[in-house]
């Protein structure tokens, strides 16, 4: 830390979509005021995210990284699992309820802080999912303020549903979720099966009712959307919540809302640490040699995927159809999705028959997704729909499939 004061401390949630607003966020923050800002999390993330400053040789000097200690395995969790990537649901589960455990490294980070500078910092941002910051912030005297990194709506029906799970509150499949309009109605069907069995004494609903109560005694939120964007979302969040939500996204680079060609150095920021299938280079040379608009952009998330069917019946459609695509495909559900790929999964010769006739690149297990959806060539986003790569193709106004 050196003798420079740190202003602003952030916590983020242990999640690839979580780490990298909060990181975008503070780069706006001290472009804004020139705040220095630590950002706490456990050891393989803070990997991650130094991994981005090695672009740039060291962190810019305004930004502190901490490293809180964790034990993967000591949380029923494979070794060194310390974020979402790869992990299946009931895995996930565990993690989220593990964050608990930095509660007590997180306090002692933020005693050292205040003993070197003489002053608790400004404030706390913290994640939704770590709500107990909101007491640790009230011990050491300052302000938390709870950073929502999707939508408002999103956030909205996520707090709601599991501070009120109204689907055990009526015969009927449709439900009403408190603080939407009465207009607004939500079928069963639309949740999760972990969701649908959620009672109120299973693990996923004591601790989510716990922290996101927590998290609505907070000073404000910051939301990661816009007012133009949801203005039905954020007044319903505001009304429900009681105090400010400030939209401050989208969390882009300033490059892809200006809709300039993307440096290598914004897409290495929006994706700390990752290794990418294929290199942003040779996207961009293959999207070059197709048309405008022309492209079909395919992914479904660092965390998901489809079943092994829906995989083999979309590779022969795309293949009927003779549409130019880019699909970033991992194992189908049921396999371990950091394991190699196996081309059984695949009709018999698809890749190479794409390879050849120039139709189709399959990038396997990750590519950077802004070079894509910034391309001329790319025309629409077959996606599983998550906010950050929804803020993404909005901007560049690709159509989304989802």
């Amino acid at each position: 830390m050196g003798s420079q004061q740190i202003d602003i401390v952030m916590l983020p949630f242990m999640a690839h979509g979580h780490l990298i607003p909060f990181l975008s966020l503070a780069t706006q923050i001290h472009h804004r005021t020139g705040f220095n800002i630590a950002i706490a999390n456990t050891p393989l993330n803070i990997q991650y995210l130094r991994s981005t400053f090695l672009q740039h040789q060291n962190p810019p000097p305004w930004i502190h990284i901490f490293e809180l200690p964790f034990n993967s395995a000591g949380h029923g969790l494979p070794p060194n699992s310390e974020n979402t990537e790869n992990l299946p649901l009931d895995q996930i589960g565990k993690l989220v309820i593990s964050s608990v455990s930095l509660k007590t490294p997180f306090h002692n980070l933020l005693l050292d802080i205040i003993k070197k500078q003489g002053k608790p910092p400004l404030c706390i941002i913290s994640d939704v999912f770590v709500g107990w910051v909101v007491e640790v912030a009230n011990i050491m005297n300052t302000v938390n303020i709870t950073f929502a990194t999707g939508g408002a709506y999103g956030t909205l029906a996520l707090f709601s549903f599991w501070l009120n799970l109204p689907h055990r509150k009526t015969d009927s499949e449709e439900f009403n979720l408190p603080g939407f309009p009465e207009r607004c109605k939500f079928h069963v069907s639309q949740l999760h099966e972990f969701m649908r069995k959620a009672d109120g004494n299973d693990s996923w609903s004591r601790f989510l009712k716990s922290q996101f109560s927590s998290s609505l005694q907070s000073f404000g939120w910051l939301a990661n959307t816009a007012e133009e964007l949801e203005p039905l979302g954020l007044d319903s969040l505001r009304k429900y919540t009681q105090f400010p939500v400030w939209p401050i996204g989208p969390l882009l680079p300033k490059q892809l809302l200006n809709k300039s060609p993307l440096s290598s150095s914004s897409s290495t920021t929006q994706h700390a640490g990752k290794s990418p299938g294929i290199s942003a280079e040779k996207c961009v040379e293959w999207l070059d040699m197709h048309d405008l608009a022309s492209v079909l952009y395919i992914s479904f998330g660092s965390q998901n995927t489809v079943s092994r069917s829906q995989m083999m019946e979309l590779a022969i459609g795309l293949e009927k159809s003779w549409t130019p695509f880019i699909w970033v495909i991992r194992p189908p559900l049921g396999f371990d999705l950091k394991a190699e790929f196996r081309s059984e999964w695949l009709p018999e010769g698809f890749e190479a028959r794409m390879k050849e006739s120039n139709q189709g690149l399959l990038v396997k297990n990750w590519a950077p997704q802004l070079e894509k959806l910034s391309h001329k060539s790319t025309g629409a986003f077959l996606s599983h729909c998550g906010w950050n790569s929804t803020m993404e193709s909005l901007s560049q106004g690709v159509k989304i499939i989802g």
